[in-house]
């Protein structure tokens, strides 16, 4: 859990977030192959949210999946991920980047119990009505919904982070100046200190709410009357799978075998194979290889733990076959990494 409850994501599929603000539920975060910052869940890590999300690639390409449907996104495009709904990133190419907004499809509303609520929101937020939505600049309503989300962008990196967190030292950048100011963490902590230098943008919070609020009209006079409901069938499937990737992330640094994973969603190892390769398409041990990995990446980049030690809790037998599937999913060993984040000679022994 985050210090002062910026976020808190258990180690089941679902991300519960918890904001600095709790008067102002959005949160951002950025992203690249190596980081998020703030530190939150979604690159080669599948999970779900109550939240809704808005997604917006400033850089290379990204390639992600929702309900098991995949996307590719060029820099400039984007895509609403409604709530509730499985997804992860399975790509981003090299010095690719992008933002991401939570937030509850409250705010959306006005107030509890509106006419709008009943309307204009639960409908389409609520029994699975679509899962994704992808925006692209070259439709005129779309570029304005993507232009709408690189405002939010320079909000939050000049005037919110900056006044929510304290700027650099703040807890919800990750203590930024702590370390050198070097690739993702350099960029965004100097973005913050220009925010601060100069006279901020009245009400930005409040121009934020209006910005999603206008987007979620965009969405929704748009989508007309096509969001129809998920199949039974294809309810159960995600709720199975749900149940199966929980436990691989509850019990993910212990040895773990097919027919337990299968028993978690009580189906066969057949069926659980099925699911797998139709929703997210890896097998399980795949899967679990990759979550393995992710955990890694954290623990890499949060502790000074060494890399045998890192490999035994993330439940590789010895730290060369960490090494070998590090590599093989970041294309870099995990000093390598390391040293690219925090600018270290070296680690640990």
């Amino acid at each position: 859990m985050e210090e002062n409850g910026v976020l808190e994501h258990n180690k089941s599929l679902q991300e519960i977030n918890r904001y600095k603000d709790s008067a102002f539920p959005v949160g951002m975060y950025v992203v690249t192959k190596e980081q998020i910052i703030p530190h939150g869940r979604g690159y080669m890590d599948l999970h779900w949210h109550e939240e809704l999300q808005l997604t917006y690639v400033t850089s290379g390409m990204l390639e992600l999946q929702v309900n098991g449907t995949g996307y590719r996104l060029e820099k400039g495009e984007g895509i609403l991920i409604n709530r509730n709904f499985v997804h992860i990133t399975t790509g981003l190419t090299d010095g690719g980047r992008y933002v991401s907004y939570n937030f509850p499809d409250r705010l959306l509303g006005f107030f509890p119990g509106s006419r709008m609520e009943r309307e204009d929101v639960l409908p389409y937020t609520s029994q699975y009505a679509f899962p994704a939505m992808v925006f692209k600049p070259e439709v005129c309503w779309q570029r304005e919904i993507l232009e709408s989300m690189e405002e939010m962008r320079g909000l939050f990196l000049q005037e919110i982070w900056g006044e929510d967190f304290g700027g650099c030292g703040g807890d919800g950048v990750r203590n930024l100046e702590r370390r050198p100011e070097t690739g993702i963490r350099g960029e965004i902590c100097r973005e913050i200190r220009q925010g601060q230098e100069r006279q901020g943008a009245p009400r930005a919070k409040y121009r934020v709410a209006v910005l999603l609020t206008g987007i979620w009209y965009q969405v929704i006079s748009h989508l007309g009357d096509g969001a129809e409901g998920a199949s039974k069938g294809s309810i159960r499937k995600q709720e199975r799978l749900q149940a199966m990737l929980s436990f691989i992330h509850d019990n993910y640094m212990n040895p773990i075998r097919l027919r337990e994973i299968a028993a978690a969603a009580s189906v066969s190892e057949g069926e659980c194979c099925r699911c797998f390769r139709d929703m997210i398409r890896k097998s399980p041990n795949q899967y679990l290889v990759a979550y393995r990995i992710s955990r890694g990446i954290e623990l890499l980049g949060s502790t000074e733990e060494s890399v045998t030690e890192i490999a035994q809790e993330t439940g590789f037998n010895d730290a060369s076959h960490f090494i070998q599937y590090f590599k093989r999913q970041t294309g870099m060993t995990p000093k390598e990494y390391r040293n690219l984040i925090f600018g270290k000679n070296g680690e640990r022994k």
